[in-house]
């Protein structure tokens, strides 16, 4: 018979001397403590230590616990992360462009107040063109390189230009010495630059016929570059700057086929603004879900720089854990570029400061990453009162 290992029962009864069985000659040799009515060793259970386990020892088994890289695209721990796996994954559509003249262009105000107004704009045609128009640039860049050559019309040669010139403000405009760690006082500066600059700006590249719609256009892209009051930045922003797109779309000043260019040229250039302006004037993130957003400050480079990825030969999600890989690929893959950025700001453990793109890193393969970071956008920006309080409705992105 193999030795039955030693167990500490918890029977009701107490195991007093009476309860012991007597000793016998037989019995001499063997060891004292068996209970006489169950027959198991009496000896009492090791004493507790102080800590759940020493650092040697595995943990004990929890029938709760969940690993996590669990399967799929891991969320946020909040109610709606089943409703976003579940949800379906955000389609393409071609921009609805706006009919022939009269134009009717307006100064474009916040609508949105409430989860029913939040409702509202994701069941109208606005809502629905918008998230497609997205879903159409992240499909013009998908399995391309950031230098691959595309189509770069003179509208979209001319907005990099007006980025570029956004950029040299910086230079001219440098950070004041201050002792707080957010909200460099510089910026409302270079802001103000913005607001007085911005028509003149659009009129670079807007045809004649269309010159009026500045006066709906300014807003959007003011409002795409932080917030000067409180000097902070999120997904908000970002967002505000896909509907300037998006209204230049459906003006058809830019087409479907400058999305490759729009994202590639333009949107990269916004992206390297955007970094160097949280950097120099140490704006505040907007929104943050903390440890638990996939970023501070952004969410499109990862749905763009995702399909970049797909069906990539040699790259997989949990390459982005190779520091080489971070280091040659930064300046082509947006996706890359992003992870290197977030490890270059943020110190510590990459599970720990940045757990949501640790567990995506989880995950199969580029496609299901973006799939599921498309159904994420919608739910966790486009589907948010603080975010889309601040969304903005005109004739071209109407209510």
């Amino acid at each position: 018979m193999e030795p039955q290992p030693d167990h500490h029962h918890d029977h009701d009864h107490d195991h007093t001397d009476s309860d012991s069985c007597p000793k016998s000659p037989q019995s001499a040799s063997q060891p004292t403590g068996l209970c006489c009515k169950c027959g198991s060793t009496t000896f009492p259970p090791p004493p507790k230590s102080s800590a759940p386990w020493s650092e040697i020892s595995p943990p004990p088994p929890n029938p709760t616990y969940r690993p996590i890289r669990a399967p799929a695209v891991n969320l946020p721990p909040n109610n709606q992360s089943q409703a976003i796996i579940l949800a379906p994954v955000p389609q393409p559509q071609r921009v609805h462009v706006i009919s022939p003249p009269p134009y009717h262009f307006q100064t474009p105000s916040k609508k949105i107040q409430s989860p029913e107004d939040i409702h509202k704009f994701h069941n109208s045609d606005a809502g629905k063109n918008f998230l497609g128009f997205v879903v159409s640039l992240s499909d013009s860049i998908r399995g391309h390189k950031i230098s691959d050559p595309c189509h770069v019309s003179p509208v979209v040669d001319q907005i990099v230009t007006i980025i570029e010139t956004l950029n040299q403000w910086v230079d001219q405009i440098p950070p004041m010495q201050q002792s707080s760690r957010y909200g460099n006082l510089s910026y409302r500066t270079w802001h103000e630059r913005l607001v007085a600059n911005s028509g003149s700006l659009m009129l670079k590249f807007l045809p004649q016929e269309l010159c009026a719609a500045t006066i709906e256009l300014v807003p959007y892209f003011t409002d795409s570059f932080g917030n000067s009051s409180r000097i902070d930045y999120g997904t908000g922003h970002e967002t505000n700057f896909a509907a300037w797109l998006y209204c230049l779309a459906r003006m058809e000043v830019i087409k479907e086929e400058d999305y490759h260019a729009v994202v590639a040229r333009v949107f990269v250039k916004y992206l390297d603004l955007m970094r160097r302006l949280q950097l120099t004037y140490c704006l505040e993130p907007a929104g943050s879900h903390g440890v638990w957003g996939l970023d501070d400050y952004h969410f499109l480079p990862f749905i763009f720089g995702s399909s970049q990825l797909v069906d990539h030969k040699y790259m997989k999600p949990k390459s982005i854990h190779n520091d080489d890989i971070l280091e040659n690929f930064s300046k082509e893959y947006m996706y890359i570029s992003c992870i290197a950025f977030v490890k270059k700001v943020k110190k510590g453990a990459f599970s720990e400061h940045s757990p949501l793109l640790d567990d995506i890193s989880g995950v199969p393969n580029w496609k299901k990453v973006n799939s599921g970071l498309l159904k994420m956008y919608k739910a966790e920006v486009l589907e948010k009162v603080p975010i889309m309080q601040h969304f903005l409705f005109g004739w071209l992105i109407k209510w």
